[in-house]
């Protein structure tokens, strides 16, 4: 970890110290580098430009509680990847699948925009950097790692500029490597650390993506 004190000034500045923090390790190694939409792919572009590795998204989404959409009883990944929190306990898995499917058009939705359709990058025998700009609970990343181990990555790095010291323990149990700049012992949310925080737009992120070139 580096100095706690540390207010990145928005998504690219605290991509450029994550992969400064990746750098030594994964440079030149053929990394695919994967963000998170939208804020995870704006800080995944600087990480991909400093490790020579290759960019592009994957997609996950909350599952939100069925009476209580403020409560996320997990998360799912494009490819079907599930993971459940505690809320989840209370839902026989008819419920829990329909919530899932109800999540399905909003993914292809973002893979259509976010890439253009087209399938995921072969991850087989690759290092992969799964990104996000903040890690809150964690439960959006968890997905996506099942999904990158089950097309057979030969590691899988979960990468972020932030998170508090606690985090669902899958992350450290299913990742190879958690690498994160800053965990501030008074951690609240992801924002605190950016000075600017913006909701980002969908063109913002493929402005990024059309115009990274590894």
């Amino acid at each position: 970890m580096v100095d706690q004190e540390r207010i990145f000034a928005d998504r690219r500045d605290a991509g450029f110290h994550l992969g400064k923090l990746l750098e030594a390790t994964y440079k030149d190694k053929g990394a695919l580098v994967l963000g998170i939409p939208r804020g995870g792919v704006i800080v995944a572009y600087e990480v991909a430009k400093i490790l020579h590795g290759q960019l592009s998204v994957v997609i996950t989404k909350k599952l939100p509680h069925p009476s209580q959409e403020e409560l996320a009883i997990g998360a799912t990944a494009e490819d079907g990847s599930v993971y459940l929190t505690f809320y989840a306990r209370e839902f026989s898995n008819t419920v829990i699948q329909r919530v899932v499917s109800a999540q399905s058009k909003e993914i292809q939705s973002r893979i259509e925009r976010f890439r253009n359709g087209k399938p995921l990058p072969d991850m087989s025998g690759r290092i992969v950097i799964i990104v996000d700009d903040g890690i809150a609970t964690g439960s959006t990343i968890v997905p996506a790692i099942k999904l990158c181990k089950t097309r057979k990555a030969a590691s899988v790095v979960v990468a972020s500029p932030v998170s508090g010291a606690r985090y669902v323990s899958d992350i450290d149990a299913l990742a190879d490597d958690v690498v994160i700049v800053e965990q501030p012992d008074d951690f609240y949310a992801v924002g605190q650390v950016y000075e600017d925080f913006h909701h980002l737009s969908d063109s913002e992120v493929t402005d990024a993506l059309e115009g990274f070139e590894a």
